[in-house]
């Protein structure tokens, strides 16, 4: 399910724009610019919508220490300030959509579903590569037709790393994803979990999982390596 961090200091418009879209998307929240990066240091998020008046960082101010990371995710801004002023400032910070309050949530889905199109993140539950298939429901595999034999826990690591061909995942981030926060196991499960994987993998020509030294994993597409 696709990930939405909600960035509002007000509680009842973070709850109220969580009922509107759980069951749709996975939402988490933070109160303000700081918290946020709280979030982010220990999760993967898909999109961010962020309040702009907000206490001790507010939401211009995060956006542009976001980008200056070098942090592209999204960003839809929602503030009560619909002059040409300010919304110049939000798309010069590096935001992808400006709404205006009080919140249409109907509005908010249209420019949510528009901006998973445009950066092509995955909403489906099946992830297809070349020959190369596994389907979230049911927690099925295949290669070249024949059924691939995953643990839960080992579909659940490779659906995360292929969700996201390219980007690198923290071993905090899996560890937290995956095994989740009240597991009791260390970073060595998931280097373990990561050389299963590509054992069974090993005739698969579409993709690999490559290390990054003393940071985590990630998915790169073999083809598009060829290509580069």
């Amino acid at each position: 399910m696709v990930r939405i961090l909600l960035v509002e200091d007000e509680k009842s418009v973070r709850e109220l724009t969580k009922v509107k879209l759980r069951n749709q998307y996975e939402i988490l929240e933070a109160e303000d610019g700081l918290d946020a990066f709280d979030v982010l240091e220990h999760e993967h998020v898909d999109l961010i919508v962020a309040d702009v008046m907000m206490p001790n960082m507010d939401g211009y101010e995060f956006v542009q220490e976001l980008r200056a990371m070098g942090d592209d995710t999204p960003v839809i801004m929602l503030t009560a300030m619909d002059d040409f002023k300010h919304k110049k400032k939000g798309y010069s910070t590096g935001i992808d959509e400006y709404l205006t309050k009080p919140i249409d949530y109907e509005e908010l889905t249209w420019h949510i579903e528009a901006i998973l199109r445009r950066y092509k993140i995955n909403t489906e539950k099946e992830i297809t590569i070349g020959d190369f298939s596994m389907s979230e429901e049911g927690m099925q595999a295949s290669y070249r037709g024949v059924m691939l034999d995953f643990t839960e826990t080992e579909f659940k690591l490779l659906y995360k790393l292929l969700s996201y061909p390219g980007v690198i995942f923290t071993k905090q981030q899996l560890m937290d994803d995956v095994w989740g926060y009240d597991t009791e196991s260390d970073y060595n499960t998931i280097k373990v979990y990561i050389n299963r994987l590509r054992k069974k993998l090993e005739e698969c020509s579409e993709f690999e999982i490559v290390s990054s030294r003393g940071v985590g994993y990630k998915a790169v597409m073999l083809e598009e390596e060829k290509n580069n």
